[in-house]
């Protein structure tokens, strides 16, 4: 379990064992074997390259086996600490002794750079070998409490998954370093806010793994401790104090790891003045900020739209004012899609509704996916929505996936969350099984009420909507089964042993039926959402996509590539608002998806010159083409091209 919240007096729901939860086909077992075979060993190779990332050559020099000098990003550390969670994760699932006893000598690394007072960040440490003027927890951007936040998320992970104390006796001795500094802020008043505050979250599940009330104490001081910080920035969220937060601003990393680690500290507190923060951002983000991708922070940078005019406040992967999505320049950065499944599960636990599973589940197949080549090897850093073949300006992350990016932090952060897929199967309650993201799996469960059983789901799911649901070696005792309705679903049944017993339509969208299951062996449940293709259109406020569609089936988010129409540009290419689009099964480097196939209408021009800012409309006529249209996960995996997911429509 990723979040340990069966004792959190106010979460709802809490998660299976590690172990319980096994995906035996279709989309997610097919990630999660990438990421064990290709993925973990690929960032471990880049981490492990003095020439490419220094990381691991970092934690040598700072335990003083080997002289040099600190190299790469200051938070490759923290970096390093979410592969080792990604590769705890797939050596436990996959049983891999060697790889854990590599990961143990890891640990024993880092514990030999760890200083005896508990401090651990490779940079400060080399400098002070150095001699060099750096300070420890001098500037913000050094991330040094980011780099502690993960290695806290780590060590708990390590714990529950292995049963040792190695990384965690680190884990206990760096919070209380960070302890004794931030009872000291609190003295003094003067207070620095760490950005991207991943040590939230890393704070509270080291009191739900330890029991100790300390760590729990101290997240709750981090966070009251932010409302101290002089001049602060929308940037950094601590400009006006958190309670007082009406909308989601700033850096969307920032955001995102600031609000799961104050769901975090809800469900053990419950500080109603925390939830009524929490509802009125997320509001915010999902009614105004997000991609239909599940991508969010809009721009590479911005200027705080809530500040004034005559002092305002650059903000980095900002998000910018509602309805500001553009789709060229979209910046969408990994790690803050990351952030926001962190974000949304937590929110589930302490009020389990089905939308929050929703926006994961939309996010995880689409934008998370696209993050990441299908090979496992190549990442995006921002997630762009639209690629044209040349641009007039240079944007400073690639247009097309790199083995490694100079800012690292998204790979790995992306690892550990696909490797991690099975924990977003099911949550449970005292009688109740809540179905969260659906795929093939097998799950041994027991429920507080004592019911024991195993559940098979069977699926193609996302690209077909039957799901089927038996129980085996079951101790008779009954239970509620929670079966989610997307919030795009808008037809279907729910089958118990073939007989229909709900008939789902559009009001049941986004909700949660609960069926009583009262002889677990003797029940199979069919549940089937009619997955029809359908136009999507934006708020008429999101300017870029005005009278254009996107096209979607199920939760998958379509779009066209240069290699799926004879057309010279995408430019020309148009939706006649009756297409009819057909499922069909297609391959992309070796792995089979659902494509879908029919015609679109090609816009014939005459003389047009379209290197001219403004030019007279020279409109031919139209012609019809028929195109193929690929989920925007498998998208640039075939080489450069052009891509679009919103299209213009034509009313005929």
């Amino acid at each position: 379990m990723l979040t340990n919240t069966e004792k959190s007096p106010y979460a709802k729901t809490y998660s299976l064992p590690w172990d319980a939860v096994t995906w035996t086909g279709g989309i997610w077992a097919e990630v999660f074997k990438t990421c064990a075979e290709n993925t973990v060993p690929h960032i471990r190779q880049m981490f492990e390259d003095r020439d490419i990332s220094h990381v691991v050559e970092n934690f040598r020099i700072a335990a003083r086996e080997i002289d040099g000098s600190i190299h790469g990003t200051p938070f490759g550390d923290g970096d390093f600490y979410k592969w080792m969670e990604a590769a705890i994760y797939v050596a436990c699932k996959n049983n891999d002794g060697k790889l854990l006893r590599e990961i143990d000598e890891y640990i024993d690394l880092i514990s030999r750079a760890q200083l005896d007072d508990g401090y651990i960040s490779t940079k400060q440490i080399i400098g002070e070998i150095k001699g060099e003027n750096i300070t420890r927890l001098g500037d913000i951007n050094n991330f040094e409490v980011y780099n502690f936040g993960h290695l806290f998320t780590t060590a708990c992970i390590h714990k529950r998954l292995t049963g040792l104390d190695n990384l965690l006796n680190v884990a206990v001795k760096a919070a209380e370093y960070l302890e004794k500094t931030y009872q000291e802020a609190a003295g003094t008043g003067e207070v620095k806010t760490a950005v991207c505050p991943s040590h939230y979250m890393g704070l509270v599940e080291m009191y739900r793994t330890t029991g100790n009330k300390r760590f729990l104490d101290l997240a709750r001081l981090a966070i009251n401790l932010r409302d101290s910080v002089k001049n602060g920035t929308d940037d950094n969220h601590d400009r006006i104090p958190l309670k007082k937060h009406e909308k989601i601003v700033g850096h969307a990393v920032r955001s995102n790891y600031l609000y799961a680690g104050v769901s975090d500290l809800y469900a053990e507190t419950g500080d109603s003045e925390y939830l009524d923060v929490l509802h009125r951002v997320w509001k915010d983000l999902v009614e105004h900020k997000i991609y239909i991708t599940g991508g969010c922070g809009a721009l590479y940078n911005g200027v705080s739209p809530y500040g004034n005019f005559w002092i305002d406040q650059k903000v980095h992967q900002a998000y910018g004012h509602e309805y500001q999505l553009p789709n060229l320049t979209a910046y969408n950065e990994t790690c803050a899609s990351v952030g926001s499944v962190l974000w949304a599960y937590r929110m589930f636990t302490v009020e389990p509704k089905a939308h929050y599973f929703d926006v994961i589940e939309k996010t995880m197949l689409n934008v998370n996916l696209a993050a990441i080549s299908l090979d496992g090897r190549k990442f995006f850093y921002e997630n762009m929505l639209r690629r044209a073949r040349k641009l007039p300006f240079e944007l400073c992350w690639p247009l097309e996936r790199k083995e490694y990016i100079s800012s690292f932090c998204c790979p790995p952060n992306l690892a550990r969350l696909l490797a991690e897929t099975s924990e977003y199967a099911y949550c449970l309650s005292d009688d109740t099984v809540w179905l969260g993201m659906y795929g093939e799996n097998e799950a041994r469960i027991r429920l507080r009420n004592g019911a024991s059983f195993t559940v098979a789901q069977k699926t193609q799911y996302p690209f077909d909507g039957n799901i089927c649901f038996s129980f085996r070696d079951t101790n008779g005792k009954g239970f509620k089964l929670n079966i989610r309705i997307p919030d795009w679903a808008e037809s279907g049944h729910i089958s118990v042993n073939g007989r229909v017993i709900k008939e789902i339509s559009v009001q049941d969208s986004s909700t949660y039926y609960t069926l009583n299951v009262e002889k677990p062996s003797e029940t199979n449940v069919t549940v089937r959402f009619d997955m029809p293709v359908r136009l999507t259109i934006a708020h008429p406020l999101v300017e870029t996509d005005i009278n254009q569609v996107a096209v979607e089936r199920g939760p998958v988010v379509y779009c066209i590539e240069s290699h799926d129409t004879e057309l010279e540009t995408l430019d020309d290419l148009m939706i006649g608002i009756n297409s009819d689009f057909t499922p069909v099964e297609y391959e992309i480097t070796g792995r089979k998806i659902i494509a879908l196939e029919g015609e679109a209408l090609k816009i014939k021009r005459d003389g047009d010159d379209s290197g001219k800012l403004y030019r007279t409309l020279k409109f031919k006529g139209l012609k019809r083409i028929h195109i193929r249209l690929v989920p925007y996960f498998a998208w640039d995996n075939r080489g450069f091209g052009e891509m679009k997911i919103w299209l213009p429509v034509a009313f005929c």
